[in-house]
């Protein structure tokens, strides 16, 4: 295992006797995270779950301070305060006692391609088999709908009965992006969902996402996570929202006319997986053309339906049982 790295550093017990750890769940801000899904999720999981820092990245390396501009307190006559960016590794136990790996912090600028490597070497040293994350999307859709994802995976089998809303679209990369890229390219499982959060809430915190985004966590990798508080949070939201609305007649009227929209694009789904299973029932081309062969070769052996009787013999009438009896 490396234990010297220009990216990283490990904490003295983690190089000593790293402690297995299979799932990589990743978070990094900075990149598109409508709702504030990424950054509320795990904010709350290290403060509901017991962790451990395991690994530190040398931001000095990756971050450009110049386009970010990290926040300081001036008070009065000097500086008291610095928001220095940072990039950990930790190890946290999920609820049910399963321990898994968050990595955490701010999106590197720089060395993509080297921190992808110091974070596949991190994995190796920790038994890491699978990598998930979770972010939220801005969406012409509205909040009182059911919250809708887009659920991706290195192997499609792991997301079930799953249709996706996108064809093959060109879309700007992100760190976590090609994580999800070089890591399924070295032969681990990677998963992810992206929450449809209205674009009106998009610079805003939406607790009904944050939720989404934990159950469908879940659902991908068996994680147990906390969400009561979570759900607490969204019925919070959600009242705040209504009082907004309700002062509101422009933001109403727009609401109102996604909420439309949204209806008729779900009728629309409907009716379209109506008329699949309808198609799905009729009979194939192979099927038609051996019933028009028997109806050639017997027009009485198919019934009034089209469907072949059967290529025995038919049943004798009453006279040729009698011999033609009167």
């Amino acid at each position: 295992m490396t234990t010297h790295s220009p990216l990283f550093r490990l904490e003295a017990d983690a190089a000593r006797q790293p402690q297995p750890a299979p799932l990589l769940l990743v978070s990094l801000e900075g990149f598109l995270d409508a709702g504030q899904v990424r950054s509320t999720l795990a904010d709350h999981l290290l403060d509901t779950l017991e962790h451990e820092v395991v690994a530190t990245f040398d931001v000095d390396e990756l971050v450009d301070y110049r386009s970010r501009r990290p926040l300081m307190t001036f008070d009065s006559d000097h500086y008291t305060d610095y928001d220095d960016p940072a990039l950990v590794l930790y190890r946290l136990v999920d609820a049910a006692g399963e321990p898994f790996l968050l990595l955490h912090g701010i999106e590197p600028d720089y060395r993509w391609e080297a921190f992808v490597d110091a974070v596949r070497q991190l994995g190796l040293a920790f038994g890491v088999r699978r990598m998930v994350s979770a972010h939220g999307i801005p969406m012409a859709v509205p909040h009182t709908r059911p919250v809708g994802t887009t659920r991706f995976a290195s192997d499609s089998s792991v997301l079930g009965d799953y249709t996706p809303l996108f064809g093959q679209v060109r879309i700007p990369s992100s760190a976590d992006s090609l994580l999800h890229l070089r890591l399924a390219e070295s032969g681990l499982l990677t998963m992810g969902v992206a929450v449809h959060v209205p674009h009106y809430l998009a610079e805003t915190q939406f607790g009904d996402a944050v939720v989404a985004a934990a159950d469908a966590l879940m659902d991908l990798s068996g994680l147990v996570l906390p969400t009561a508080d979570l759900v607490a949070m969204a019925g919070l939201t959600r009242g705040r929202i209504e009082d907004e609305l309700a002062s509101n007649d422009e933001a109403r009227e727009v609401v109102e006319g996604l909420e439309q929209r949204y209806d008729h694009f779900i009728e629309g789904q409907r009716r379209k997986s109506l008329l699949a299973a309808e198609v799905a029932n009729l009979p194939s081309a192979e099927e038609i053309g051996a019933q028009f062969e028997a109806f050639l070769r017997d027009p009485e052996s198919v019934d009034d339906d089209g469907a072949d009787e059967g290529e025995g013999p038919t049943p004798p009438t009453e006279d040729q049982e009698g011999g033609g009896r009167s």
